[in-house]
């Protein structure tokens, strides 16, 4: 009778998936980061050279030291095109934060705050009389 050896299975190695959330006024960019070579995709398509939303990401990578070896992909909805490039460029600035530590991270803060913390400011909403949230109608006679 002859006993089968049982082999011990090497463990795969577990694939590190970092999240985060960035929102601007009425944006929200929800980035989620895995293994790769620096690649960006936002809402299923690939960032290139041309596109206003890479610079403010440009930024950011400009002050890590490290190359990043992170692929991005982005989700984003809400808001005009500023708004949704600084909330994607909030949600990358956290993700980096978390994976290469605290010095990145004092390195983020001290260069510009609302690169990690949400900036809190909303639209004031319109009132009744009057035309905008703060302006009133105005009396054309006597």
């Amino acid at each position: 009778m002859s006993k089968k050896t049982a082999k011990a299975k090497p463990a795969k190695e577990k694939k590190e998936v970092l999240y985060a959330r960035g929102k601007r006024k009425e944006s929200i960019a929800r980035v989620t980061a895995k293994p790769g070579n620096g690649l960006i995709w936002v809402n299923g398509t690939l960032l290139i050279g041309g596109d206003s939303r890479l610079k403010g990401i440009q930024e950011v990578f400009s002050l890590v030291p490290e190359e990043v070896k992170l692929n991005f992909f982005a989700t984003i909805s809400g808001g005009g095109v500023e708004g949704q490039a600084q909330a994607l460029k909030t949600g990358v600035a956290r993700i980096l934060a978390k994976s290469l530590g605290g010095e990145t991270r004092k390195t983020l803060m001290n260069f510009d705050r609302s690169l990690l913390v949400e900036d809190v400011r909303r639209v004031e909403p319109k009132k009744f009389k009057g035309p905008k949230a703060r302006a009133r109608f105005t009396k054309s006679y006597r």
